[in-house]
């Protein structure tokens, strides 16, 4: 279980790092709802090694069986690899690579009249958010795959 979680987590840690960070770099012009969708979808893409990990445990590791709670532990344990590629990114992003991303992104949202929603956020809690959102999107993901691949 050991060498699916590694192997399946540091592949979800590597798309997902590199995935978010081409959706954040991907043309700077770009309206910021269409780039969060684009980070949306990294994070989505990430977690798929979910999926493919539990079924790798189930099918080559484990007879072809596993149960509900171990798929969603591998899953959830999946995720946790997902959400550190793709937290180290953000803080990365936003304090050496584009540190004006968040005046950027206020201004933006004043522009587009959605100023009431600018509130102050430093890099590093906004890197601990996206580690908490991919883990969220992380546990459902491992919620639907443990229901899928379930057998005893």
């Amino acid at each position: 279980m050991k060498s699916t979680i590694l192997k399946y987590g540091i592949w979800a840690l590597i798309a997902g790092g590199i995935l978010f960070l081409l959706s954040l770099i991907v043309d700077q012009d770009m309206d910021y709802g269409m780039r969060a969708a684009l980070g949306y979808a990294s994070i989505v893409l990430s977690l798929l090694f979910i999926y493919f990990g539990i079924r790798h445990f189930r099918d080559q590791e484990n007879d072809g069986m596993v149960s509900f709670g171990k798929a969603l532990g591998i899953g959830v344990i999946i995720s946790v690899f997902a959400g550190l590629g793709i937290a180290i990114v953000d803080y990365i992003y936003t304090t050496s690579i584009n540190p004006e991303f968040f005046e950027e992104y206020a201004r933006a949202l004043e522009e587009a009249g959605r100023g009431d929603e600018v509130f102050d956020i430093g890099s590093g809690l906004a890197a601990v958010f996206m580690f908490a959102t991919v883990i969220v999107i992380g546990f459902i993901i491992s919620l639907i795959s443990a229901l899928i691949l379930q057998r005893k």
